[in-house]
């Protein structure tokens, strides 16, 4: 063992003897599921998306539909492939989703954090990109709840004088 030096005056040499004696923890590699199958679940608003991903050549199927067929609007498709092009996986991976409540631009959004967040659980190597594409973080931002004495949520009922 070779002998090293303290760099700072303030460190204890007993303390780097005791460190370096250490062995560091085994990396434990991820056994692929029984099913092949690794899940993610998205949300944003009111939609929430439930995602299958496994290896195979590209099919994006949404509640039993293909994706041009169920986002029929071009920003809705782009927003869904978006985390699969930040790793280069856009023909690598089948995309099975099943998706409930809200509208097209919230259930687009959910589907992709929930692709994402499947991704990251087949492999870590794909953190960096997604979480500095954003693909990894929620839209916390809810519909308000209307409040009783008003028409909406923000909206009042006109003011009268007289």
């Amino acid at each position: 063992m070779t002998e090293q030096k303290p760099d700072s005056p303030l460190i204890d040499p007993s303390i780097l003897e005791k460190h370096a004696a250490t062995a560091p923890a085994p990396v434990v590699q991820k056994s692929a599921p029984k099913s092949g199958f690794y899940w993610g679940t998205g949300r944003r608003k009111t939609a929430c998306a439930r995602v299958r991903i496994k290896l195979g050549e590209g099919k994006l199927i949404v509640n039993k539909r293909e994706l041009h067929k169920f986002f029929t609007q071009e920003q809705d498709r782009q927003a869904v492939m978006a985390p699969l092009a930040a790793v280069k996986g856009e023909k690598q991976f089948d995309v099975y989703a099943k998706i409930e409540g809200g509208g097209p631009t919230g259930q687009a959004g959910a589907l992709a954090l929930g692709i994402a967040r499947a991704l990251k659980n087949y492999d870590e190597s794909f953190l960096p990109p997604l979480r500095d594409g954003g693909f990894l973080t929620r839209d916390g931002r809810m519909k308000e709840r209307k409040k009783y004495g008003q028409r909406g949520a923000r909206r009042r009922f006109q003011f009268s004088k007289r």
